[in-house]
């Protein structure tokens, strides 16, 4: 199969009435989760305990505990699939903007994305069959072991890092404005032009914290400091008036998880 008629493959199966509607439902699913997310870590800034890491894998934790919890977790695993797949779809036909380098970065963008949804779905997945997980905590204690794998993760901290300077920038300006097809107008568009603004920031901040400890830690040979949101949220509450600032990161976080019950209504697919 050539990439011309790969493309045409994968634009029909974007365009997919059934995959579209289902993969809607991944956004909604992040939704979710963000919003535990941000209450677990609002938690932790009021000096709270909360037996949940303060991530996505926590989130699906605490939510299998409800009543609700294992059907939302399988609903969750076939939802984020079909936007990990609607993303793949993405990276493969490139859009359609007239200048390459664009659309270059829009098959980026979507790869990265898809890769990231897929992986939540695996996570679901894990907690609502009793599967084996950590093996992301243990690639890192690997990889600190050389310096070729300290470089790696290094490298993996600046890119988050810049994946969080850009969620910070894209708030700012409103740029997700454009990932939205209508919403935006009215009352209850300018709640949801807010909720992304807040949200985008509060999300950038959480990853930048992450990215600066993913390359501390390998800076320090220190493995415990590069394994994701919750280290990060709990090592900034532990900063001068850090509370307060993970208190915003909360709001930001949950801001976000509004945010995404909009971009499933509304998103541009």
């Amino acid at each position: 199969m050539n990439r011309s008629s790969a493309s045409s493959s994968a634009s029909s199966l974007g365009d997919s009435k059934a995959l579209r509607v289902v993969a809607r439902g991944g956004y909604a699913v992040s939704g979710v989760l963000h919003i535990v997310v941000g209450w677990i870590a609002m938690n932790i800034a009021l000096g709270g305990s909360s037996g949940e890491d303060a991530d996505q894998t926590g989130a699906l934790a605490q939510i299998a505990e409800t009543s609700w919890g294992p059907a939302f977790l399988w609903f969750a695993v076939v939802a984020l699939v079909a936007l990990a797949l609607w993303q793949v779809t993405e990276a493969i036909a490139g859009g359609t903007d007239p200048d390459p380098s664009k659309r270059t970065m829009a098959r980026v963008k979507a790869a990265a994305k898809a890769v990231a949804y897929g992986a939540i779905a695996v996570i679901a997945w894990n907690i609502v069959t009793g599967s084996a997980s950590g093996s992301g905590e243990t690639l890192t204690r690997t990889l600190m072991e050389s310096t070729v794998g300290r470089v790696l993760v290094a490298a993996v901290g600046v890119g988050i890092l810049a994946v969080g300077g850009y969620h910070v920038y894209k708030g700012v300006t409103k740029k997700f404005e454009e990932d939205l097809a209508g919403g935006t107008g009215g009352d209850l568009g300018k709640g949801v032009v807010a909720a992304g603004v807040a949200g985008y920031v509060g999300k950038g901040a959480a990853l930048g914290v992450v990215g600066v400890l993913f390359v501390v830690g390998a800076l320090q040979s220190d493995p415990e400091k590069a394994t994701g949101l919750d280290v990060a949220l709990r090592s900034l509450a532990d900063l001068p008036y850090g509370k307060v600032l993970l208190g915003l990161v909360a709001v930001g976080l949950a801001a976000y998880g509004v945010y995404s019950f909009a971009r499933a209504r509304y998103a541009k697919m």
